[in-house]
């Protein structure tokens, strides 16, 4: 279920994850090649992501058990 970034926080490891409306958070890493997404790394990179939506799984998981 696609779900509106509404903001983003730095975990333990000081990896970004996105705050999504749902209440639940995805990581959105930038590794290259295999995670490409340059940018998370600025303030204004992520600044222009929010509102942008992603596919939250664990929304996914909870609906097919529903």
């Amino acid at each position: 279920m696609r779900q509106a970034i509404i903001g983003f926080h730095q975990d333990e490891q000081r990896d970004w994850v996105a705050d999504l409306a749902c209440g639940h958070s995805q990581h959105v890493r930038h590794r290259p090649p295999f995670q490409n997404r340059p940018w998370v790394i600025s303030e204004q990179g992520r600044a222009n992501f929010v509102g942008h939506k992603l596919n939250c799984l664990l929304c996914d998981v909870q609906n097919t058990h529903k």
